[in-house]
């Protein structure tokens, strides 16, 4: 795959400043190491809060999390993080909520599941259940799910799971998610060397994941794998073009289509996975994460703008 004709300068000015914190062999890392580098690398993209906006760290139904505001929101994003389900937490995407927060006015209430190894399937989508119940109960708001790559995994994890349990989930917006795609085909082998993300390090965060046989057939692993896609809420899918992941985005969208669901693909020419922290200085990714805002916004409204 020739990068440099799909990749413009900007990014590869990102993909050059996040690999000085993360390196490229840094799953070879330990648990820990990869951490600490990640965090590190998170620290420096941070962006600081838009103005207006306050957080309060709290426990729901005792998962840590941290809840954003601006004014007098009507409406709750619950915010699923992303880090392969190995790394990241309320500071690793404190900045991109506390974004969301300011420009659509809601409510965000950030969710630090327990990572793997140390626990794995289901703990990541218990404590993501249990938190999204705490929101719901606790603010009585209508819900928007919300999250990237794992985090976008664990926010349909819920979306599935919250049909005929709760009642005010409005949609869901899913971004560069990874949903239990074939990765024997399509843009995992087409990607498979893509920049800051390769098919043997998706590899590597799935196989800490679950212990003993791999699950089948478990939505609350993998959503591609539910044999109903029925009754789910309007749903848009943010995937990046030069990403392992991509087709996943594509194949959830028809999946819930085929079920009669609203659901809309968006997929990011030139981008790649972990675009997010680079809003502020790649135009590509910044345009993207204002569709992103906007979708969550019109969801949390009732609006769907893409027929």
């Amino acid at each position: 795959m020739d990068y440099n004709s799909l990749i413009d300068e900007e990014t590869w000015a990102f993909i050059a400043q996040t690999i000085e914190s993360y390196p490229e062999d840094a799953v070879e890392l330990s648990i820990e190491g990869q951490r600490q580098v990640y965090d590190d690398m998170c620290r420096v993209f941070h962006q600081g809060y838009p103005d207006g906006v306050e957080a309060t760290d709290v426990q729901a139904n005792g998962i840590p999390v941290r809840v954003y505001t601006a004014g007098q929101p009507t409406r709750t994003v619950v915010y699923y993080h992303g880090g392969g389900f190995v790394v990241g937490g309320l500071e690793s995407h404190d900045d991109v909520c506390a974004e969301i927060c300011a420009q659509t006015g809601y409510r965000v209430v950030a969710v630090d599941y327990r990572l793997c190894p140390e626990f794995r399937h289901p703990v990541q989508f218990d404590d993501s259940w249990a938190a999204t119940q705490w929101a719901a109960s606790e603010f009585g708001d209508p819900l928007i799910l919300a999250g990237d790559s794992a985090g976008g995994n664990l926010a349909a994890c819920v979306a599935h799971h919250s049909r005929g349990r709760l009642d005010n989930v409005l949609g869901q917006v899913l971004i560069y998610p990874g949903l239990g795609g074939d990765m024997t085909k399509g843009s995992y082998l087409e990607h498979d060397k893509a920049p800051l993300l390769t098919l043997d390090e998706i590899k590597f965060y799935q196989t800490v994941r679950f212990h003993g046989d791999e699950p089948v057939g478990d939505p609350t692993y993998a959503p591609l794998h539910d044999t109903d896609f029925s009754g789910l809420p309007p749903t848009v899918v943010f995937t990046a073009d030069c990403d392992p992941l991509r087709d996943d985005g594509r194949d959830y969208r028809d999946r819930l289509q085929e079920a009669g669901v609203k659901a809309h693909w968006i997929n990011e020419d030139g981008l790649i996975h972990g675009y997010l922290r680079a809003r502020t200085t790649v135009g590509h990714a910044r345009d993207s994460f204002e569709r992103i805002s906007i979708a969550i916004e019109a969801l949390g409204q009732g609006i769907w703008a893409y027929d």
